[in-house]
């Protein structure tokens, strides 16, 4: 591997603070949308309906539709200690691994109140710090989650979580739950320009990757090959692998809605081939890997010497991204999971 391109530092770019959208635009598909050539790196500006502009009878348009929970919840020890906690992993219907606050204060046996229907044990440590954490419901769990849970909006949006962030992070075609990130490519979606796409004889398929807090670690070591990527579950069925499989035999574009839709696809490629079924994946796709599946790929724009950067470097080239955000800091487009998108084609 290139030895300038193995370098965190060198996907270091310079963002103003203000450019970190702290609230989505008022209508999902008003949001900008860059366009990113990738055989030449000419660079466009368009709003998100423009997107019909790119796409062709033909083209397979693949989305992931996992759903976000609220995951974060509020609650107090039976000794009146306020504590918070945040869904990460259900273990079996009753069960979950948790990240807890304030962690020196939640020790195996401690109880928890959330409200007059929920409540919970802690039952055991679990890794990096977590809890295993037992659940007693009068009710259904997952409608009570929906009525008292808060949605785990990313480190970088510094508010609280508000309700209208329910809907609002959370793509439209969102199904099934699992994830405790959006993925954000697919916040610009409404109802509306999906039909417009199929009008246009655009094929639009679904895989599924439930999202991770992992998706916001940072990469610690300077190079990027000894970083350990975090995993995550996917899916993809045997219709949707044949789908895809004929496309490409047709020469017609793969174009993944988002780095989380691109890593399923991916992770699943054998010798050009897409195979289908369920598994954790660990996949890091960094510039030098080759990409087997996608011909395009939508995206937002992602943090300073992230995986996620690294990943879109992978597939556009280093040079083509650096230079495209750079330009989309000059020209203040909105950054991270509620910001503007890039089409890379």
């Amino acid at each position: 591997m290139n030895v300038k391109l193995n370098k965190k530092s060198n996907y270091y770019y310079q963002l103003p603070d203000e450019l970190i959208a702290q609230y989505p635009v008022e209508n999902r598909s008003g949001s900008r949308l860059m366009h990113l050539d990738k055989k030449n790196g000419k660079i466009s500006h368009h709003i998100f309906t423009d997107i019909l502009q790119f796409l062709r009878p033909g083209d397979v348009l693949v989305l992931n539709k996992t759903r976000v929970i609220p995951a974060r919840l509020f609650g107090k020890k039976t000794s009146g200690t306020e504590v918070e906690i945040l869904l990460l992993d259900q273990k079996d219907e009753n069960s979950w691994q948790c990240l807890v606050k304030p962690g020196r204060k939640l020790k195996p046996g401690a109880e928890i109140i959330f409200s007059s229907q929920l409540s919970a044990r802690i039952n055991d440590y679990g890794p990096a710090g977590s809890r295993l954490i037992e659940f007693q419901t009068k009710g259904n769990f997952w409608n009570i989650l929906e009525e008292i849970g808060k949605m785990p909006l990313p480190p970088y949006i510094r508010r609280d979580s508000q309700d209208m962030d329910k809907q609002n992070y959370q793509t439209v075609y969102a199904v099934e739950r699992g994830s405790v990130a959006a993925p954000t490519a697919g916040l610009h979606f409404t109802e509306e320009l999906l039909n417009k796409i199929k009008n246009m004889k655009v094929e639009i398929l679904e895989v599924v990757l439930h999202v991770g807090l992992g998706t916001f670690r940072p990469v610690r070591t300077e190079k990027i090959t000894d970083h350990k990527m975090h995993h995550e579950h996917c899916r993809i069925s045997q219709e949707t692998a044949a789908k895809i499989n004929l496309a490409k035999q047709q020469g017609r574009r793969i174009i993944a809605v988002g780095t989380t839709t691109t890593r399923t696809l991916e992770s699943f490629a054998d010798q050009g081939n897409l195979t289908f079924g369920s598994h954790w994946t660990e996949i890091f796709l960094y510039p030098g890997k080759k990409f087997q599946i996608i011909d395009g790929l939508l995206t937002n724009f992602h943090m300073p010497e992230s995986t996620l950067l690294m990943l879109v470097a992978a597939f556009a080239g280093y040079d083509n991204i650096m230079k495209a955000y750079k330009t989309a800091v000059a020209e203040r487009y909105r950054f991270f999971s509620y910001g503007d998108a890039m089409l890379i084609l």
